[in-house]
């Protein structure tokens, strides 16, 4: 585990912070994640930042006698008033990204106006962790209402560790494509070394997201993003299951659950707990149980099922409507089934103390754990730990997170109510013998992969995920791009040598689109008049494209990645080699086969190469097709004098001996002094790298890997830098 020390960032503080008449108590938080963080929060001497709740009726005095309170237990508050807190975390987090991240999209509002909110909150939490933030620490941000905080503090501490987990599941990338801030939430989250989740499902569905809606492809478990290797990981968490267990154990709950077991007598306990919230299934569990009471007449009366529903977003009109929906489903069957000694369903809508949470945890025969959708469900995992006798039946949704590791629970598909009212038949019916074994196997992985070890693996991998970045692909600092412009304006002679697409002009749908705009015209015609400057534009586009977009500039160009040259306007167009063509016949009806088969691909045809294009296909189908391609062509071309390029959602073929590297020693003047700069973003613009002098030097543009020295953000980038050339 990790020896620096820890910022825990997450959206509420491990503390509950309550008022009353001007005075405030801080009590520790029972939650699992507090649980779970508070020792290497203490061990490492960290500090833990997040909301303290709403503590707006506290005055001056008492909000500094509060902060000297939080600061004694190494918490920092971040406060928000109440119209910021309600948009941020009711108006977006919840309203919004709960529902979508559940993949119930009907619940998602008409129009949310709250993502402003969310941004300025989210950079109120990176701004406040970078305050803290000491060279050697390591900071784990938690969840979903802080998604953009990894990416912001990425760009203020380049060197930091940083991992983030994500506590509820993610969805598919059909579902994730209608959030409208998809790819500030990916990118914001890609800030991190390490992203975990509770599930590889989620991970899957997660990469699934980058590939569609960033074009970026995840190899598994990590992903190249911005010039770094990141991390995925698969990290379910935990509870603390010793400390269940020992309650359970206490001689108060065992007597207490025996009573109600002999107050009850003979009936059989089905048992409920959930948050009131429309991802926990509560109504159609209680369809389920109806079905029971229908399908099987023998039950009745002999049975009884317990659901606490603790209140949640009370003001919330779905969680309003919801509640009515359940009271009303409560009373129905009741009223139809329920006698004057006998009621079916006993409905407790309230917060009950964990002393008889765990006490209805050992009296109950059967635990039904049926969300729609579920992150990963602790209540499963506090039943199997409570269960000291290793008895009881846990019937658990097989949406929850939690059903990938509990394989001996009986699982079911929520949706399914004949289904999951034949699984609580038979719950009900197994034998004492198949429940222990069921029960002390389930006993067993709870214990052993409990909140303990959930932190210390992601802490390791952490650890290992930061060890194991690679130093390259960061943008040069301001202060190196600017000792650079200052040598290469006091140089004596200046020979740029300038790609044109994705370095000049960012990339476009198709080809013939990325045309010049009159800006870059006018940059190229002012450097072209500087002093002892000579400027080429080396592109893997044809000459009749160059000649169309710069024809008329004092400026020379290279087309084909240098086949043709031409050095001044109105002059020929110069061809280097006859390329050999014989190959052309074998590859062409192949790049055709590949265009029709993936829509949104097309094939350019040059000279010297061929190209098949990708960029507006289907992400993940297009890298696919363009990996099948290359394997297709690496065979049949293994003896032929090509070569197989891929670059920017393109697979070209491109003939040997041609590279923008070969028309470098030609441009030199040979000139005491004189300084040469290559600007270049994909794997051709290497060859211009590498051709050349000892006195030259270049600059990549964006986050792929390079030879380069130094290295710029983006098109905006190279025109500042070329701008600066010219002050």
């Amino acid at each position: 585990m990790t020896t620096s020390r820890l910022l825990i960032v997450s959206n509420r503080l491990p503390v509950t912070v309550s008022s009353d008449g001007g005075e405030f108590t801080v009590s520790p938080s029972a939650g699992g994640l507090a649980t779970g963080l508070k020792g290497p929060h203490e061990q490492s001497g960290g500090l833990w930042i997040g909301w303290p709740g709403d503590v707006g009726n506290l005055d001056d005095a008492q909000r500094a006698s509060l902060d000297e309170k939080l600061a004694e237990l190494r918490t920092v508050p971040l406060y928000l008033d109440q119209e910021e807190a309600s948009r941020f975390y009711e108006g977006y987090s919840n309203g919004l990204l709960w529902p979508l991240f559940h993949s119930l999209v009907d619940r998602i509002p008409l129009e949310s106006r709250d993502w402003e909110v969310y941004r300025s909150v989210n950079q109120r939490f990176a701004d406040l962790t970078v305050a803290h933030y000491r060279p050697g620490d390591t900071i784990w941000v938690q969840d979903y209402q802080l998604m953009l905080v990894p990416g912001m503090l990425r760009e203020r501490l380049p060197s930091a560790t940083i991992g983030f987990f994500l506590h509820i599941p993610f969805p598919s990338s059909e579902t994730f494509r209608v959030l409208p801030r998809r790819q500030e939430i990916l990118t914001g989250l890609l800030g991190a070394d390490l992203i975990g989740f509770h599930t590889f499902a989620y991970l899957d569905l997660f990469t699934r997201s980058l590939m569609r809606l960033l074009g970026v492809e995840a190899e598994v478990d990590r992903v190249r993003y911005a010039g770094r290797n990141l991390r995925l990981g698969v990290f379910p968490m935990g509870i603390d299951a010793a400390r269940f267990s020992s309650v359970s154990s206490s001689p108060e709950i065992i007597a207490a659950s025996a009573a109600i077991r002999e107050r009850i007598a003979p009936l059989r306990i089905l048992l409920g707990v959930d948050r009131m919230d429309y991802t926990k299934g509560i109504p159609r569990r209680f369809l389920a149980f109806e079905r029971l009471l229908e399908k099987e007449p023998e039950l009745r009366g002999k049975v009884e099922f317990v659901q606490v529903a603790v209140p949640s977003r009370t003001s919330v009109d779905a969680y309003v409507a919801l509640k009515q929906q359940v009271d009303e489903l409560v009373g129905r069957i009741n009223g139809q089934y329920g006698t004057i000694t006998w009621t079916p369903i006993r409905y407790l809508y309230r917060s009950i103390p964990e002393a008889q949470l765990i006490t209805l945890y050992r009296a109950a025969d059967v635990m039904l754990v049926t969300p729609v959708r579920d992150g990963l469900n602790l209540v499963a995992k506090e039943f199997i730990a409570s269960r000291v006798d290793d008895d009881g039946v846990l019937v658990l949704s097989e949406l929850a997170g939690a059903a990938s590791e509990l394989g001996e629970s009986l699982r079911v598909n929520p949706y399914d109510i004949d289904a999951t009212a034949e699984a609580m038949a038979t719950a009900l019916a197994l034998s004492p013998e198949d429940r222990k074994a069921r029960m002390s196997a389930l006993r067993r992985r709870v214990h052993a992969h409990d909140v303990h070890q959930w932190v210390a693996h992601f802490l390791r991998a952490l650890d290992d995920a930061a060890t194991q970045r690679e130093p390259v692909g960061g943008q040069s600092p301001a202060e190196e791009i600017e000792a650079l412009v200052t040598s290469l304006r006091a140089a004596p002679s200046l020979v740029l040598f300038l790609d044109y697409d994705g370095t000049l002009v960012p990339f476009a749908p198709t080809p013939e689109k990325a045309v010049p705009d009159a800006e870059l015209l006018t940059l190229l015609r002012a450097l072209s008049e500087r002093p002892r400057t000579r400027v080429h534009v080396v592109s893997g586009r044809s000459q009749k494209d160059l000649e169309r977009f710069f024809g008329d500039l004092p400026i020379a160009l290279h087309g084909e990645h240098g086949l043709w040259s031409r050095s001044a306007p109105g002059e020929d167009w110069q061809r280097r080699i006859d390329p050999p063509t014989a190959w052309r016949e074998h590859v062409r009806p192949i790049f055709e086969l590949f265009a029709s088969r993936t829509p949104g691909s097309l094939v350019e045809d040059k000279a010297s190469s061929l190209a098949w294009h990708y960029r507006m296909a289907d992400p993940g189908f297009g890298a696919v097709q363009a990996k099948e391609l290359r394997l297709h062509l690496g065979a049949l071309l293994s003896n032929q004098p090509v070569e197989i390029l891929q670059g920017h959602k393109v697979v070209e073929i491109r003939v040997q001996g041609v590279n923008k590297g070969s028309i470098v020693q030609p441009a030199l003047s040979g000139d005491e002094g004189e300084a040469a700069l290559a600007i270049g973003d994909d794997q051709t613009d290497e060859d211009l790298f590498a051709a050349l002098p000892p006195h030259g030097t270049a600059v990549h543009v964006g986050p792929s890997d390079s030879r380069a020295p130094h290295r710029i953000a983006d098109q905006k980038a190279v025109r500042r830098l070329l701008h600066r050339l010219l002050a």
